[in-house]
């Protein structure tokens, strides 16, 4: 579709009628003891993207990227790390070309700044991928502590994406829902991924 773009993970832009729209923010949970980040190192692929983390150094993001087994791009990775993250993160949005991918890994870093400042970024950052044409996905951690302000992200994104990890057997599965996604049209069932070389649908027993 024209007003689409592709996410560069094919089962995604299958299931989603080519991708996702223009300026659209991306919500994206995750269990930290999953491989979450895969999925977001192949989104690099697609087209330019910055990076900000917040957790692990630039360094190790990029050895990560440069070290994952599935088809990836060269992300301008940059380290938030000072005692503002909101303005850091807000500055370096700001420089964000058009047409471009923005992650933000992980967004836990900035929901747990005062929320009325949280807001104003939140804000802030939609109006920019509207203004850019460009995706961005929050990869919003799911452990023992969800920072306060994670009910204020899931509002304020038009899409959450949710992949649920768990032992069945012997085996590890993945499974991702899209239970919000504002134009609609989203999958209605789970998609089951592999997350080991690439993302990619697991055919080997059939998709619930």
């Amino acid at each position: 579709m024209v007003d689409r773009l592709e996410t560069g993970i094919d089962v995604l832009d299958r299931k989603l009628d080519g991708g996702l729209p223009p300026g659209y923010i991306v919500a994206y949970t995750a269990d930290p003891a999953s491989q979450s980040e895969l999925l977001l190192y192949e989104l690099t692929a697609a087209r330019g993207t910055l990076y900000l983390t917040t957790e692990r150094s630039d360094g190790v993001v990029r050895h990560a990227i440069e070290r994952s087994p599935s088809a990836v791009g060269s992300p301008t990775v940059r380290h938030v790390a000072s005692d503002d993250p909101l303005e850091e993160a807000t500055r370096l949005v700001d420089a964000l070309p058009d047409g471009a991918n923005l992650i933000i890994d992980t967004i836990d870093v900035l929901e747990r700044t005062d929320r009325d400042e949280y807001v104003t970024f939140l804000n802030g950052l939609k109006e920019k991928m509207t203004e850019t044409g460009s995706i961005a996905v929050l990869h919003c951690l799911n452990g023992t502590k969800v920072p306060d302000n994670r009910s204020t992200t899931h509002h304020a994104a038009d899409a959450v994406f949710d992949l649920q990890t768990e032992l069945a057997g012997t085996e590890i599965e993945n499974h991702l829902t899209i239970p919000k996604f504002r134009h609609g049209g989203q999958p209605i069932e789970a998609i089951k991924l592999e997350l080991i070389e690439e993302v990619a649908i697991d055919t080997s027993r059939d998709i619930a």
